[in-house]
């Protein structure tokens, strides 16, 4: 019997498990199909841009120019033990471009935004709001779901850049004025050694950890349980999950895409 019950406790575990995913990935679906059919929600979106991109700058800066900053420490002392430091620019370049620049920046977005539009649509679940709007023959995925996605996706690339070059010139500023590398060496090395291949591929990084932000903020705030307890579980919830499918795609698309 011991056997038995826990090969049912690991089955009921297992479809548990897999219905989850299955009713996240029609979320997905659902949201994707509104966001590429009319109506669109023009100034919906552009309020939550304005919510996800713009009130983001400020750390997205302050984070990327200490990043830069800390790569440019940490890499100058190890090339220079190899006679290499004048390829400190290229260190520090691609380093942000491929990979810090996407995953550093879309978990500050996480903490930042994608926690409190759990909270917020957590709120509309537990007010009955959204059951308010299915009564009136509205599509919520369209007017909470869509225009935070079509945010998301506009704002992560331009939050990456930013980050990257704000990144760069925080090691420029280190390098070149405090350690002693050569300004113009710092910015030629990049140049030579940064390719549209690797931009690109930051850019593609971007857009995917935007979708999966909006994604699970969007869906543990839709389907959040009920009372104060409810909505600060799926809040953290969804920090965590995004979190860790960032940390896990960005591996897949490294393999990928590099």
């Amino acid at each position: 019997m011991g056997l038995l019950d826990a090969l049912q406790r690991t089955g009921h575990g297992t479809l548990r498990r897999v219905g989850y995913a299955g009713r996240m990935g029609l979320f997905l679906v659902t949201a994707l199909a509104c966001a590429v059919t009319p109506p669109w929600k023009v100034g919906l979106t552009l309020r939550r841009l304005q919510f996800i991109g713009a009130q983001s700058v400020l750390v997205i800066a302050l984070t990327g120019a200490f990043t830069g900053m800390v790569l440019a420490l940490q890499g100058f002392y190890a090339l220079s033990r190899f006679g290499s430091d004048a390829f400190l620019g290229p260190l520090v370049a691609l380093s942000l471009v491929r990979e810090l620049g996407p995953v550093i920046s879309a978990l500050m977005v996480t903490g930042r935004a994608g926690s409190a539009i759990t909270a917020e649509i957590g709120i509309m679940r537990i007010s009955e709001q959204l059951d308010a709007m299915e009564l009136m023959g509205l599509n919520p995925v369209r007017y909470v779901v869509v225009p935070n996605l079509l945010a998301a996706l506009v704002a992560m690339p331009l939050l990456v850049a930013m980050f990257d070059v704000i990144g760069i010139w925080g090691g420029y500023l280190i390098g070149v004025h405090t350690l002693g590398v050569s300004g113009g060496t710092y910015l030629a090395e990049i140049a030579q050694f940064t390719e549209w291949h690797d931009i690109l591929g930051g850019v593609w990084k971007a857009l995917t950890f935007g979708v999966i932000i909006c994604w699970v903020s969007c869906y543990k705030g839709y389907y959040s349980g009920f009372g104060a307890e409810g909505v600060s579980r799926a809040t953290t919830q969804g920090v965590v999950l995004s979190s860790v499918l960032i940390l896990v795609w960005d591996y897949f698309m490294t393999s990928a895409l590099f």
